[in-house]
């Protein structure tokens, strides 16, 4: 007999997803190749992802099990955490310069950015952040052709706590931290915050959008609870673009 098999949740748009011993079987879909072959080419390059292991007698697509917590139970993190996932995305995005985007025009992105020219995990937030012996991005289905500041726009919202609720100060010092782990330079700086606006913008529009024409999972995730959070978070975001923008300022360091 095989191994047995334990379904695994948390997941919105995976399908079912199942452990077995120390592997994660879950749909092989349209991307999987990709995502399997760039999992190989981050590794190779000494990204600690999920091992990808192609498919098996179901035809399941199958990667490393990676223990450890998410780091959704552990928010907010603090300022050393923050930087260190800032390093690590920072890895990420420099080591996928040397991936190549096969048809880069022809994907079919949830949240689409006018030229794509980088490989990019597209939902680099705390629930696909698996803290333990190891820290791994985990959930690389939605990886595709994307953009340093679009898919940094997104994990800094993410990281940041830029929610709905939380004292912009405290989000702004994590915003830096964040960032400052990154090291990202003066222009995506300057970028950052109307780019964070416009994508927690788009992910509101992608949910109720779809809870328009019936487009799942993400409709019954706007009626759900995601479309106020979501709806929340772009009006909070863009409300504190200052806040944002004075604590990515490098005049700021200069000043303290």
């Amino acid at each position: 007999m095989g191994e047995e098999e334990h379904e695994l949740t948390g997941g919105n748009a995976s399908g079912r997803v199942v452990r077995v011993g120390g592997t994660v079987r879950k749909p092989w879909i349209g991307n999987s190749p990709v995502v399997q072959s760039y999992l190989a080419a981050l590794r190779l390059q000494g990204v600690d992802a999920p091992r990808p292991l192609g498919r098996d007698e179901f035809g399941r697509q199958t990667v490393e099990h990676v223990e450890g917590s998410i780091a959704l139970g552990q928010m907010p993190l603090g300022s050393d955490d923050l930087r260190r996932v800032g390093r690590m995305i920072r890895r990420i995005h420099d080591v996928s310069e040397s991936v190549h985007i096969p048809d880069p025009e022809g994907w079919k992105i949830l949240l689409p950015v006018d030229n794509p020219n980088l490989m990019c995990h597209n939902d680099l937030a705390p629930w696909n952040l698996v803290i333990g012996d190891r820290w791994v991005f985990i959930d690389w289905d939605a990886a595709g052709p994307s953009t340093r500041l679009w898919d940094l726009a997104y994990a800094a919202q993410a990281f940041g706590m830029l929610i709905d609720g939380e004292p912009v100060e405290s989000a702004a010092s994590r915003l830096r931290a964040f960032v400052d782990g990154y090291e990202a330079d003066t222009l995506l700086r300057e970028a950052l915050p109307a780019a964070m606006a416009k994508r927690t913008a788009a992910m509101f529009g992608l949910l109720r959008t779809s809870h328009e024409t019936g487009l799942q999972p993400w409709a019954d995730m706007y009626v759900n609870g995601h479309g106020e959070f979501w709806r929340a978070a772009t009006e909070y975001v863009t409300q504190n673009q200052t806040a944002w923008e004075r604590a990515l300022s490098r005049s700021e360091y200069a000043s303290e």
